[in-house]
């Protein structure tokens, strides 16, 4: 059982491996979907060279984070790499009441979580298109040592074994038609029989009742 309210607009989780150009994908797809909102995380790292409290991450203290955590005011959260990172409850309702579809960008342990609360959000995961670009993209972007680099390498292969558990799969090998597909989810998935049914079940009844 869900529990997002039955007239609040829809959650979408996109995760990928550290490298898979998960944030540029998401950037396009916030360009391409106007009704689509992004949750912007709280986390405890620090902040990266060109990152903004407020627009990339809520930067807080470790002891605020877990705070937050006893109160219940997470969606989901969870501790990668040394650093939590977590979903605010409150925002993600207020987008909602707003009439806009919410769009989490998150781990895979965070969406094992919503996967348990919300069944019904669309799970996206992003994969690159081998390993040996992903490490090079990794490498690329400059931002971590070696050593780091080779953690995250070898915790992709634990996150991409859970792409089984995700509701879509795309390749982020060509940009454009990786951005396409995520569109074509983004748009299809408020379309699925479940919820058409569920939210036009007065017209279903008038088009099935007898003349």
């Amino acid at each position: 059982m869900s529990n997002k309210p039955a007239s609040a607009g829809e959650l979408f989780v996109i995760a990928a491996p550290s490298g898979a150009g998960k944030s540029s994908q998401i950037r396009r797809l916030l360009e391409r979907c106007p009704n689509l909102a992004f949750s912007v995380s709280a986390t405890t790292r620090p902040a990266r060279q060109g990152e903004r409290d407020g627009q990339h991450y809520h930067f807080i203290d470790t002891s605020s984070f877990q705070a937050r955590i006893q109160q219940g005011r997470f969606l989901e959260y969870a501790e990668v790499f040394g650093h939590y990172y977590g979903t605010d409850r409150a925002h993600v309702e207020q987008l909602w009441q707003q009439g806009r579809d919410v769009l989490l960008e998150i781990d895979v342990q965070g969406a094992a979580q919503i996967r348990q609360s919300y069944p019904d959000a669309c799970q996206i995961f992003i994969l690159p298109p081998s390993m040996a670009i992903l490490k090079k993209r990794l490498v690329d972007r400059g931002t971590d040592q070696p050593d780091v680099i080779e953690r995250r390498l070898g915790e992709a292969q634990s996150e991409i074994a859970a792409c089984a558990s995700f509701d879509w799969v795309v390749i982020n090998d060509d940009f454009d038609q990786a951005a396409a597909e995520l569109a074509s989810i983004v748009c299809a998935w408020p379309l699925r029989a479940e919820r058409q049914h569920r939210i036009h079940r007065h017209l279903l009844a008038e088009l099935l009742a007898k003349p």
